[in-house]
């Protein structure tokens, strides 16, 4: 299933992603743009709701922490991008990143390597090995 986050729940995971389990007053904190209080409460309710964000009880107060990794919000925020922006096409988005984006020597030499080793694991047949 895809997870799909609104703008303002992103920032909120961005924040329990960086620092860790947090109050509704430090995730407030830590956002770059001013959220009341109570807004930050529902925001993390509704992520809990939605099984990205769980609690514990620290004295009166609830410390929330992402269950949601990083990694898999953004494999599917890539595929929306490469779906919405993209018409589906992965190369014409990678195509894009690489000629519009000033990438240093060091960047382009990491992403040669990544797709080199890509390559490598592919089989004859074109598909990749284990499939």
């Amino acid at each position: 299933m895809a997870v799909v986050f609104t703008q303002r729940e992103l920032d909120i995971m961005a924040v329990l992603w960086e620092r860790g389990a947090s109050t509704v007053a430090e995730v407030r904190a830590a956002l770059p743009v001013e959220v009341s209080h109570n807004t930050v409460a529902t925001l993390l309710g509704i992520l809990e709701s939605k099984g990205h964000v769980g609690h514990t009880e620290e004295r009166r107060a609830f410390r929330y922490h992402a269950v949601t990794a990083r990694e898999e919000a953004g494999r599917s925020a890539f595929q929306r991008l490469v779906d919405t922006v993209f018409g589906g096409s992965a190369e014409a988005m990678l195509l894009h990143f690489v000629r519009d984006r000033r990438l240093t020597r060091a960047e382009l030499e990491r992403i040669r390597g990544a797709l080199d080793d890509r390559l490598e694991s592919k089989s004859g047949n074109g598909r990749e090995k284990g499939e």
